[in-house]
């Protein structure tokens, strides 16, 4: 604690950031993933100095990241979200979850960028685009990919277009972030998918007469305003109850903690290089004798002497 001008002790504020929290309202056959992101994107993003606009999308699309992969059962498994585009400012987009730990990372044409509107749309940033969603599952070993259209007017809108089109697994994203500023960037989203009935199953909701009780989460779902998902001083719980606390129940499940992590190491990368024939290393030298690479992720510059392979 510490004192204020009057004299009295003050609390310290708890950011509640870098955090997933999920839930379940079992008599709507629903569930539901809040995510809030804070340092991980400051990280993130200070890698590589972004625009205004691409850095919006890229902590739109980690936000997006942690909601889908805080899904994953499986703990070694890994989500992965790309962008392929056509067309668009945007070359490339990528973002992938394992274990709580994220990383992103977005190639643009910044000529082309300071040529448009401050607040560039989803098509012109991405012309004809696809958005490919890959659900990795280390324990069996299996891996699970939707493809859709990057159409609509956020990257929100894509998702729900993803779950609905190749999951038949109605959803409702709501997305939000504050573009950084004096007190770093701030980002969160929600995420709420219509289930099965029970563990024993049920018709999906699209061959279904009866969408009321999915039609009452999604309305109260869309009473959600962007300074509750970006307010870092709201716990998560707190979202869920203000929005679902007239609901019979709503379940509650452990906090998921969120970092920042490329994953590149010098071993790693010492491995892949030592796969190549030597005379392809040979041509891999630099003028300075050195093997150079750059990890796209974090910006980091790993450099080796063809002794290293001996």
């Amino acid at each position: 604690m510490k004192a204020n001008g009057n004299g009295k002790s003050e609390m310290p504020v708890v950011a509640h950031v870098d955090q997933a929290l999920g839930f379940t309202i079992p008599s709507r056959h629903a569930r539901g993933r809040i995510v809030r992101l804070g340092p991980v994107l400051d990280g993130v993003l200070a890698a590589h100095g972004y625009p205004l606009a691409i850095g919006r999308l890229l902590a739109e699309a980690l936000t997006l990241t942690a909601l889908l992969g805080s899904t994953l059962k499986d703990a070694g498994g890994q989500l992965t979200i790309q962008a392929q585009t056509e067309g668009g400012v945007v070359d490339l987009l990528v973002c992938d979850y394992r274990g709580g730990e994220m990383r992103g990372y977005v190639r643009h044409d910044a000529e082309r960028l300071a040529e448009m509107p401050v607040d560039p749309s989803l098509f012109a940033l991405f012309g004809r685009g696809y958005l490919a969603i890959t659900f990795d599952q280390a324990a069996t070993g299996e891996r699970y990919q939707g493809i859709v259209p990057l159409e609509g007017g956020s990257l929100g809108a894509a998702a729900e277009a993803y779950f609905n089109q190749s999951d038949q697994l109605p959803s409702f994203v709501r997305l939000a972030t504050n573009g950084g500023g004096i007190g770093g960037h701030i980002a969160g989203g929600i995420l709420i998918q219509h289930l099965p009935d029970g563990e024993e199953g049920r018709e999906r909701l699209h061959v279904r007469q009866d969408r009321e009780e999915w039609d009452h989460v999604t309305a109260l779902a869309g009473t959600i305003r962007d300074e509750e998902l970006l307010d870092p001083t709201l716990p998560l719980d707190q979202i869920a109850w203000r929005l679902f606390h007239e609901e019979s129940e709503v379940r509650v499940l452990p906090m998921i903690s969120l970092s920042g992590n490329c994953r590149c190491n010098a071993d790693h990368i010492r491995s892949v290089i030592a796969r190549f024939p030597a005379e392809e290393r040979a041509e891999m030298v630099e003028s300075d004798g050195m093997i150079h690479v750059d990890c796209e992720f974090c910006s980091s510059r790993y450099s080796f002497a063809l002794a290293d392979f001996a």
